[in-house]
């Protein structure tokens, strides 16, 4: 090219292509992402009852292989007589739920099912006299006292509930799919032990064939790879293991405290409140919008009582982030508790409920391990060449 004869684009229409391209490139990324987490929420939301087993069974099996491996070096048993071992002692304690812990729950459960009208009533005559202005607008808006229009909507809806019964008794088809439903989500969970059992009757070292089935990588990217699995599996049973224990230690803490203030079914509440905080802060959101209530609305409750039943949640909180937790668990997740409530929702809604909520934590811990490494290594390198060609 002579020097009369002029470039293509200039530098400034380069870089401004240049910046156009990678614009479009991220575009086409994000894009990408989005298409395939939409593809998998609709994956994991239709085969749920097939994932969630197989997802709880692989837990348990990460959580009791220890005690598997202290039965084999403790015991003469071998690895199928320390599972079955293991097995006998789960039956033997669900037995003994069953014969000494279920009779009371359900004892206490009907007695709140028996005052629970009661408990509405007061909540709707507090709610009268505390905002009456409030009340006269609702019923204005309404038509009719609110306390009128829930009632009418409760019974409503168990009319509907009635219907949709009827009908589906006097439809042959519709009760066969319920049964066909109903059993095939039964089979799907009672099926939990059998996966438990070969999991944890596996010797195979998944990280070496891991590693086998990457050798078509260079050898970088697939430690890369085994690493952050490595990590994820780690964080998996960190998190579990601490949660569970973290769980049952909360659950008595708030029976205790909820039974020494004298708020009606705290022992019950407290357990299960402290057992939903497996998956972190559930059971205290749960618990401030049932307990606080309860605490106002029962015989001799008012506001002292809610005062107390605060003062033990916040007890509670505050042994498990600065006592329980550091202990049990340390920092294995690098997460404070904003990202650990956000992750909390946004997996559960990512992932359809349940199982979303279960794996909020690993998996946000896992992508802020993978944000970490390509931080570390990929990007400066992926710069470093940006710079070299520039």
């Amino acid at each position: 090219m002579s020097e009369n004869e002029q470039a293509l684009l200039s530098p400034s229409q380069k870089r401004i292509v240049a910046a156009g391209g990678t614009a479009l490139a991220i575009v086409f990324l994000a894009a990408t992402c989005y298409f395939l987490f939409v593809l998998l929420q609709a994956f994991v939301t239709h085969f749920t009852d097939v994932l969630l087993p197989l997802a709880i069974a692989a837990i348990l099996a990460t959580l009791l292989r220890p005690i598997i491996t202290i039965c084999e070096a403790k015991t003469r048993l071998n690895r199928v007589g320390g599972i079955i071992l293991l097995f006998a002692l789960v039956l033997m304690t669900l037995v003994a739920i069953a014969v000494f812990v279920m009779p009371p729950t359900l004892e206490t459960a009907g007695e709140f099912l028996k005052v629970a009208p009661d408990l509405l009533t007061r909540l709707l005559e507090s709610a009268k006299g505390f905002a009456p202005s409030i009340w006269e607008w609702l019923t204005e808006q309404l038509g009719e006292s609110p306390e009128t229009y829930l009632m009418n909507s409760l019974e409503g809806n168990s009319e509907l509930v009635k219907q949709a019964l009827s009908h589906a008794q006097s439809s042959a088809g519709s009760m066969l799919a319920l049964f066909g439903g109903l059993f095939g989500r039964i089979a799907a969970y009672s099926i939990i032990p059998v996966y438990l059992f070969f999991i944890l009757n596996g010797d195979r070292n998944i990280w070496k064939d891991m590693d086998k089935q990457l050798s078509f990588l260079p050898d970088e990217r697939k430690k890369d790879l085994v690493f952050l699995a490595q990590q994820f599996s780690q964080i998996l049973v960190s998190f579990f293991r601490g949660q569970i224990i973290i769980g049952l230690l909360l659950g008595v803490v708030l029976a205790l405290g909820f039974g020494m203030v004298g708020l009606k079914f705290g022992i019950a509440i407290g357990i299960v409140l402290g057992l939903l905080n497996i998956i972190p802060y559930l059971g205290t959101m749960i618990g401030i919008i049932t307990v606080l209530p309860i605490a106002y609305l029962q015989d001799g409750g008012g506001g002292t009582m809610i005062a107390l039943c605060a003062v033990v949640f916040i007890l509670g909180q505050v042994l498990t982030d600065y006592v329980f937790t550091p202990r049990i668990m340390g920092n294995k997740t690098g997460m404070g508790p904003m990202l650990i409530i956000f992750s909390v929702f946004f997996w559960g809604a990512a992932l359809g409920g349940l199982l979303g909520m279960i794996l909020a934590i690993p998996l946000t811990a896992f992508f802020l391990v993978f944000w970490r490494l390509a931080r570390e290594q990929y990007l400066p390198a992926l710069i470093a060449k940006e710079d070299q060609n520039s």
